[in-house]
């Protein structure tokens, strides 16, 4: 079941049952298992959709019991003070409270509708205004690409080069065809050849990029199409939330003492 996850992580990260305060569900070996262990779970449980019907809440209730007696088991053969379990269990905790810290940071940071409008207006400037339709043939060295365009220049088919040569495998069987895109989708030295290109017309010298070197044709141009802000709203939002902890995080790091030892 879905909340299984939960009570395998509580497990690892050898968080007694002991350890909470609160009514008990059950006694293992004269161990309370805390209400508020099972609280949790169930809480996360519902959270995750899992109806907590009496099966269910039995479940919870075994699966604690099991891991207790297992629990105190491992306490028996030593195995929680092994120094690889000990290193474990540290960072499993160091991982659990930024976790926290990082989502409480979030939630007193949230990020405001003016601040998604504002980049959304980023976000189509980078689009720009226009939209291309092109084909393009990857090779790997500037020779072969000065080939094919001498091949090009004699009347060559770009679509059937595309499909023996290209290294391209999104694009090689459709004859080179990369569809409609905006300059943003593009690296930059890709984009501005295009930019350059008139409707049909194919790039007279190689364009270098770190996937190799491309022969680009320009297919046709259109108006820019920019998604709505409903549909780019949550991704603009995240982005915005990982700046902010990306700032955050310099702020922390600039403030502490750090001494690396050697």
């Amino acid at each position: 079941m879905k909340f299984t996850q939960t009570i395998i992580a509580l497990a690892i990260l050898s968080l007694a049952p002991s350890a909470f305060a609160g009514d008990t569900v059950a006694t293992v070996n004269g161990k309370p298992i805390k209400q508020s262990v099972y609280d949790y779970i169930a809480k996360d449980a519902t959270a995750r959709g899992q109806k907590i019907d009496d099966q269910v809440k039995g479940a919870i209730t075994n699966k604690l019991i099991d891991s207790e007696i297992v629990y105190q088991e491992a306490q028996k053969l030593g195995l929680d003070k092994q120094p690889d379990y000990v290193a474990r269990e540290e960072l499993s905790r160091r991982e659990l409270l930024t976790s926290a810290y990082l989502q409480d940071f979030v939630k007193k940071n949230p990020i405001s509708d003016a601040d998604s409008k504002a980049a959304y207006e980023e976000y189509k400037k980078a689009y720009g205004d226009k939209e291309y339709s092109a084909r393009h043939i990857l090779v790997k060295t500037e020779a072969e690409a000065q080939e094919i365009i001498a091949k090009l220049g004699k009347g060559g088919d770009f679509a059937k080069i595309a499909k023996e040569k290209s290294l391209d495998p999104g694009s090689k069987e459709k004859g080179g065809d990369l569809g409609w895109f905006s300059p943003a989708t593009m690296v930059k030295p890709f984009s501005d050849a295009v930019a350059t290109l008139k409707k049909g017309g194919i790039t007279s010298a190689p364009i270098q990029t770190q996937f190799g070197w491309h022969v680009i044709k320009l297919v046709d141009t259109r108006a820019s199409q920019p998604l709505a802000y409903d549909k780019v709203k949550e991704g603009l939002q995240k982005n915005l939330q990982q700046r902010n902890l990306e700032k955050m995080m310099t702020e922390l790091r600039a403030k502490a003492k750090v001494d690396i030892s050697k």
